[in-house]
């Protein structure tokens, strides 16, 4: 007996010195990506230090699991597959795959696991556009409710929800948290700074139109500047230019061109911020949290005469102002085309890719690092009133499945917080400049580091910030609504139709596909109840959105100073 006491307490001694060299392992892996990686950060090393000790602590149960997640192309989760899945593992022990793919694939995975109930992903990282169908499906976990329950031993106590800046972004009707941001970006206006300063340029533009080149506060503006310099500049150095870009091929990222609150920003809408209430960006009426109707028939605009101008309008600038070739490219094929530095501005440009556009040595930075272009807010249409949403923003926020298995879902919640934690977010904020936390974009390396990004810490500092937003809750099924979009509106930009029929049919196979919901009755208390369609006339007639055709679709063009521009951004006004 005794020597066996003795041999079991040598074999408990051998286990303990294993456990705390395991430990150890995992602290030293910790402290040198600390002091290599994650720097800078708004923690102290000590506290970067405490916040991987409970990474460690809480990881020890699924030491070992390999799990699997999923989000789109783009510099931020590049780093985060490349660099902080890595980190996480060394940290951890917990082996993270995270696979890189489109953002309509990624649409399609989520959709193959609500329909299968099969576990595709452990976790998702998926546009907040999605939070309309989040909240009514069933699908997906509330993670208000998960953090105080089944994941309250793996959430984060330092996570600061409040920090994130795209909090309400991801927050549904109920009030409850449906995704955790992980990078957001704005859809903003880019231009040309040093072609707008050229007194030569400024005299030409103000002698032929009137008003001063400077960033355009209307779409009237914007058309007389993209005109300007395709037709009167036409060259510089020896280098054709041109006074628009954009992209036109009938593709799924053309569907987005126009979700991303295009309508909107023409006007078509009604006042509200995130979005309008009761009719959004996408044309959708809804009675309270119930859709009734994307129809000017049922009170709905998608098919009013502010959308049939925003399509008009965007076809007609792609073909007479942007270069050759545009008009068969898709997002991706056109995102290089500002840094060849032969483009003066574009109206609707993602910041993600502020990264690429950044890099010294290129046609489109100076030889000091700072740019020779400008980031402003994208100006509006016609149809456009004050208290409106200004813009879009996309905000890629982590998501959970109620179909993924417990144990595998905690362990992907673990690298979901890892993703955005303190002692991180900043770090990743400066590689793919997508910030989520409000104090990482009031840290004094942005501050040191604004004047090289073209107005982005500006813009992020602002008020602005909330008033360009992601589609919203109106929307009850994102993945089947959202592939109506491109294939309607491609058919019109390949001349297959016209502009208003295009308009016609995509609102009516968008009320074809409300019905189907509403005759399942799947989505509960706010799924879809459909309006009776009535005159058109009728709801043109009523106050705010669907809104009636306007005589004068052309108003003065107005611009403003960019610089008095930015003075307002850093006084925290929104324009």
């Amino acid at each position: 007996m005794k020597l066996r006491r003795l041999l079991m307490t040598g074999m408990l001694t051998v286990a303990f010195l294993s456990l705390a060299s395991i430990g150890m392992a995992d602290m030293q892996a910790a402290q040198k990506w600390i002091d290599s990686e994650f720097q800078p950060s708004t923690l102290t090393k000590a506290e970067q230090m405490k916040e991987m000790e409970w990474f460690i602590k809480a990881a020890a149960p699924f030491k070992g699991m390999e799990i699997k997640v999923v989000s789109e192309t783009i510099p931020t989760h590049e780093y985060e597959s490349k660099v902080l899945a890595k980190a996480f593992y060394e940290i951890t022990g917990i082996k993270v795959t995270h696979d890189l793919i489109q953002e309509g694939d990624v649409i399609e995975k989520l959709q193959v696991q609500f329909q299968s109930g099969e576990n595709v992903f452990d976790a998702y990282i998926n546009d907040s556009d999605l939070i309309g169908t989040h909240f009514r499906g069933g699908h997906v976990v509330n993670l208000s409710d998960w953090m105080e329950g089944e994941g309250k031993s793996v959430t984060l106590p330092t996570l600061d929800i409040d920090d994130f800046m795209g909090k309400s972004f991801t927050t549904g009707p109920d009030g409850k948290l449906y995704q955790l941001p992980d990078q957001q970006f704005a859809n903003l206006y880019w231009f040309r700074y040093d072609w707008f300063q050229n007194p030569e340029y400024k005299k030409a533009f103000k002698a032929k139109y009137g008003y001063d080149l400077g960033v355009p506060v209307n779409w009237s503006a914007y058309e007389d500047i993209a005109e300007f310099f395709t037709e009167d500049v036409r060259e510089i150095d020896g280098v054709a230019i041109y006074g628009h870009m954009d992209y036109g091929k009938k593709a799924p990222d053309l569907g987005w061109r126009f979700t991303d609150a295009w309508l909107s920003m023409a006007g078509a809408g009604d006042k509200g911020i995130p979005n309008g209430k009761p009719v959004d960006e996408w044309g959708i009426r809804v009675n309270g949290c119930v859709p009734v109707g994307a129809s000017v028939s049922r009170g709905g605009a998608t098919n009013g005469p502010a959308a049939k101008y925003a399509l008009r309008k965007y076809m007609e600038w792609l073909r007479k102002y942007a270069p050759p070739g545009a008009l068969g490219m898709d997002f991706y094929q056109s995102l290089p085309s500002l840094a060849k530095g032969n483009v003066a501005q574009q109206i609707f440009w993602y910041t993600a890719f502020t990264a690429s556009m950044v890099q010294e040595g290129t046609p489109v930075v100076n030889a000091d690092g700072t740019p020779k272009w400008r980031m402003a807010p994208s100006p509006h249409g016609p149809y456009w009133e004050e208290g409106q949403k200004l813009g879009y923003q996309d905000c890629g926020a982590w998501t959970l499945l109620k179909s993924t298995p417990i144990k595998r879902r905690q362990a992907a919640w673990l690298f979901a917080q890892f993703c955005v934690a303190k002692t991180v977010s900043l770090k990743k904020a400066h590689v793919g400049l997508t910030p989520i936390r409000d104090s990482d974009i009031r840290d004094k390396s942005f501050t040191e580091r604004a004047p090289k990004l073209g107005g982005l810490v500006e813009f992020y500092r602002s008020p602005a910030r909330v008033a360009w937003t992601p589609t919203g809750t109106n929307v009850p099924d994102y993945p089947k609504l959202s592939q109506l979009w491109w294939q309607n509106i491609g058919e019109a930009v390949a001349g297959e139709v016209t502009v208003s029929t295009a308009m016609d049919n995509l609102a009516k196979e968008q009320d074809k596909i409300m019905m189907r919901l509403e005759r399942a009755g799947i989505l509960g208390e706010c799924g879809p109840k459909l309006n009776k369609p009535r005159d058109e006339s009728y709801w043109l007639n009523q106050p705010g959105s669907p809104k009636a055709k306007l005589a004068n679709e052309k108003p003065q063009g107005e611009t403003v100073d960019y610089d008095k521009l930015i003075e307002a951004w850093k006084a925290g006004k929104a324009k």
